[in-house]
């Protein structure tokens, strides 16, 4: 094997040559060390340094194990791994001891903490991959599959760049060169036609050129070739058993490979796919790879639920109701031996933002144990059959982690009215429905699996659904009043740095008057546009006019400094303006004035601000004084200037729309 290595060619020697100082760059003059990862090599080297002890310690360097059969050539080869494995057994049956004490020991708090426990482990193995490992700037080295891909795309390279920098392709030359620099000089011994396309030039032993380089032409075809080649020799008078003898040879080169490396990716590619299928899957969760295709892709959520109870206000009420499915999956005992079923589930109707999602994943972070969520539209796929796969997958998924909690966002995206036509698509999300009902209704009470799904159009869902034995309560969350309001903004103030003199308590109340109708989405924007506008002024902290500013942004738009009137235009906003705020200073049932503005905000050239209050009856003279106070403006423009502009028409919308509503309630 040394006779091997020293009979290296001139490039391998080089690149043998370049890789030893790299790796003994910290190595003494005996000892070699060389660090990968977490893979440490000590080679003894000669006092020559002789290239079979670099390419060994090279070896070390990129291999976790020595060859078969060479342990003993290795320093603490088999001796060291033998102790190691000894060490690891005793640490393990050590360890597996303890816990088997600790199991014994805890009984049922064991077994209350057991989902705990498994989630931190699933993150744990999550964050260890080689790929995670290699981002972190750690090399992997103690991973198989990352070995498997190094050593192929190390060999890959390695004969790249072999073809492309290191393989000796000759020198060409013509055949004129050929006939008077070597033929005519007799110092070529025979001549190699390699593939039918270029000859290689072999010299007699003794007569090769200094360079050592071999020399080669090309030729049209054989034919033409030897024609020529027996003429010329005929001319130069050579006899016919002196003349050069002619061997063909069929090789391999570099282009035959280039020409089959997009069909070996492409066949590699597919073998990885499919190597990645049973192996790559989750346990009992279909083939994976390409045939992961019928998975659910809900996500199961353990330890990292950090949201409770007290940080969802606004809803009392239905925090009430769904705090009864916390008493449920904490004391299932209690109902069952009073003959109670444990409910299988409830829907959460509301506008958009009013906390149906907060609050389903507050109630599992109050009950401690996993939530599943998983967003309707993901069950609907280009492929027929996928919708009920992987609904059979997502409750096989929610059994398998009882006592849980399995949140179905936006089911109105497959829990539509069936009966509307039976056409592609339509087809596959009614196939979908029926299988999501016959798994609820199948599921066996003692399972402890709560489902909940949210959806701000309870409307269009199929009647099936919506019985009693699938989802037994109807939670609706509407908008908060003014008392929720004021919870919702002291829960939102809490992470804020506020100015030292402002009360939070007196802030909250101020903020849910000045905000009526926002919903708990809305409030969070408010919070967080008053810290962006804090942080645009350079303030060290957060006051009340940052949040007024807030407010105004959401409620009317961005103002618009740049947009410049005309002086014309400019009074006759003014006057628009003002013509609103005199009509609601006399008007008896019209809500109080707050603010107004003749600066642009979204798509008004004026602003006004009021004040309404909490009611939820309106009378007939309350909606007429409302609709006097909107048409306050186009009566100002009519008087002072006895024109009506186009700015007017939004006011029109209103009134029209509120004369409509009114038709239509009051009239029947």
């Amino acid at each position: 094997m040394a006779q091997r290595c020293l009979l290296l060619p001139g490039p391998g020697r080089t690149l043998v040559g370049a890789l030893v100082p790299l790796l003994h760059r910290n190595a003494s003059r005996k000892t070699g060390t060389c660090v990968l990862g977490k893979i440490r090599s000590d080679v003894t080297l000669s006092g020559n340094n002789t290239v079979l002890a670099s390419v060994f310690a090279a070896y070390r360097c990129f291999a976790s194990q020595p060859p078969k059969g060479f342990e003993k050539y290795f320093p603490g080869g088999k001796n060291s791994k033998k102790a190691e494995d000894s060490k690891g057994t005793s640490g393990e049956l050590k360890d597996a001891k303890q816990n088997d004490k600790q199991q014994s020991g805890g009984g049922n708090s064991n077994s209350g903490g057991g989902n705990r426990k498994s989630g931190k482990g699933s993150g744990k193995k999550e964050d260890s991959t080689w790929w995670s490992r290699l981002q972190k700037g750690e090399i992997p080295w103690d991973d198989k599959e990352f070995r498997f891909y190094f050593m192929a795309s190390a060999g890959f390279w390695a004969g790249i760049t072999y073809y492309f920098f290191f393989r000796n392709s000759g020198r060409e030359i013509t055949w004129k060169d050929f006939v008077n620099n070597y033929l005519s000089k007799d110092v070529v011994d025979r001549l190699e036609v390699v593939n039918k396309r270029f000859v290689r030039v072999i010299f007699t032993p003794g007569k090769t050129p200094v360079n050592g380089q071999y020399v080669w032409f090309n030729i049209g075809s054989v034919d033409t070739f030897e024609r020529n080649l027996e003429t010329v020799q005929q001319e130069l008078g050579i006899e016919a058993e002196n003349r050069i003898p002619v061997v063909y040879a069929a090789e391999s080169d570099g282009s035959f490979m280039l020409s089959m490396l997009p069909t070996v990716l492409i066949i590699g590619f597919l073998l990885y796919t499919l190597r990645r299928g049973p192996a790559g899957g989750r346990p009992g969760r279909g083939m994976g790879g390409l045939f992961s295709v019928g998975e659910t892709t809900a996500k199961v959520l353990k330890d990292e639920i950090d949201v409770k109870f007290k940080d969802v206000a606004g809803c009392e009420e239905a925090k009430l109701e769904i705090m009864e499915f916390v008493n449920f999956l904490k004391n299932p005992k209690q109902y069952q031996d009073l003959g109670a079923k444990i409910p299988k589930g409830a829907i959460l109707t509301g506008p958009p933002g009013t906390g149906k999602t907060l609050l389903a994943k507050a109630t599992a972070g109050e009950a401690n144990v996993p939530f599943i969520t998983v967003n309707g539209s993901e069950f609907l796929e280009m492929f027929v059959g996928v919708g009920p796969a992987r609904v059979r997958d997502l409750f096989v998924l929610a059994r398998k982690n009882a006592p849980c909690i399995l949140f179905i966002d936006e089911i109105d995206a497959v829990g539509r009215k069936r009966g509307r036509g039976n056409f592609g698509g339509q087809s596959e999300q009614e196939n979908t429905l029926n299988q999501l009902l016959v798994e609820m209704d199948g599921f066996n009470t003692t399972t402890n699996v709560v489902v909940l799904a949210g959806t701000n159009r309870p409307d269009i869902l199929d009647p099936a659904l919506m019985r009693p034995g699938r989802f037994d309560r109807q939670i609706f969350i509407g908008p908060p009043d003014i008392k929720g309001r004021a919870s919702i903004f002291k829960v939102h103030l809490r992470p804020l740095k506020l100015d030292s003199s402002i009360d939070k308590e007196g802030l909250a109340r101020k903020l849910a008057a000045l905000s009526p109708g926002f919903s708990g989405a809305d409030i969070a924007n408010v919070c967080n546009e008053a810290a962006l506008i804090a942080a645009r002024h350079l303030s060290d902290a957060i006051n009340q006019n940052h949040f007024e500013q807030a407010i105004e942004r959401v409620i009317g738009g961005l103002e618009k400094k740049t947009q410049v009137l005309q002086p014309e235009e400019k009074k006759t906003v003014a006057y628009h303006e003002a013509g609103h705020a005199v009509a609601g200073w006399f008007l008896e049932h019209a809500d109080p004035l707050l603010k107004v503005s003749i600066i642009p905000r979204g798509k008004g050239l004026g602003y006004a601000q009021y004040l309404p209050k909490e009611q939820y009856l309106y009378t007939k003279e309350q909606l007429l004084d409302r609709m006097c106070m909107t048409l306050g403006g186009r009566v100002s423009e009519q008087i002072f200037f006895g024109r009506i502009t186009t700015g007017a028409q939004d006011d029109l919308k209103k009134v029209t729309q509120s004369a409509y509503a009114q038709g239509r309630r009051m009239l029947g």
